[in-house]
Order: structure tokens, then sequence, then C-alpha cells
């Protein structure tokens, strides 16, 4: 079974354009133009990036962000708040099995729709992680 990569269709270059994922072998890749140059990056090596990126968002906030979440959920008792929030502390469980199912669709173009992108140099480094926010609470 090839690798997937997670973040395929959200991933752009430092001159804000797309980067193509292509799969060699087993191995999904991320091809970023480099003066007419086709780097390919290992996609695992970018998503890893991404991904620690995400675990430090989340560190230290599982409580709150568990909270919030069942209350969106419509569910926001202390049974549905608990199993969030031992989720997120076993975030690394989670984001590996990413690796094997990936990342739906659906759920990819959702991101992008909601203005969620990474920017990587011609080297695969995340430079920037774009990620939308709420409306500050003054705004409504």
């Amino acid at each position: 079974m090839a690798q997937r990569a997670l973040f395929s269709g959200l991933i752009i270059d430092e001159n804000n354009r797309p980067v193509e994922t292509v799969v060699i072998g087993e191995e999904a890749n991320y091809v970023v133009d480099d003066a007419g140059f086709r780097r390919h990056i290992p996609s695992e090596q970018v998503d890893r990036q991404v991904l620690d990126y995400m675990r430090e968002q989340i560190k230290g906030k599982e409580g709150l962000i568990s909270e919030q979440t069942a209350e969106m959920l419509g569910q926001d008792d202390i049974f549905t708040r608990a199993a969030i929030e031992n989720q997120l502390k076993q975030i690394d469980q989670q984001f590996n099995s990413l690796f094997n199912t990936g990342i739906p669709e659906e759920g990819r173009a959702y991101m992008g729709m909601m203005g969620f992108k990474i920017v990587i140099n011609v080297h695969g480094e995340v430079v920037q992680v774009i990620q939308p926010s709420a409306p500050d609470s003054d705004e409504g």
C-alpha cells in the first residue's frame, strides 16, 4: 500500500504556486517547481513538520479544546469532554494512524475552503502554516 500525502492539495510554495503530489513506487512526494527543476520531497517529511506544529498548538490546551469541541457537538457533558481530552492527550497515536488512513478528500477540501494552507520551500521545509482563526470576541 502506497504511503499517503496527508496534506495533498493544501500545500503551496513560497511563490504561492500549488505543489503537486505524485507517488513514486510506494512513496508519496510533493513536487516543488524550483526554477524549472521539479524537486521531489517525500510527503512524510513535510507532513510530520505540520503535525508537529499542530501538536504544539494543542499542547497544554487539551481541557479547553475538549470543552469547546463538546459544546460544538451539542454533547457538553463530563463524559464526552473526558473522551475528547483523552484523545487529545494521545495525539501522537492519532497522528501516526493518519499515515495509514489519510485525511479524507472531503476533509482536505473543507480545510482548503476554510483557508488552511501550508507554505514550503524548495527543500521541503515548512515556512508557514496558514490557518483560519475565529473572529475576535468583540466582532460578534
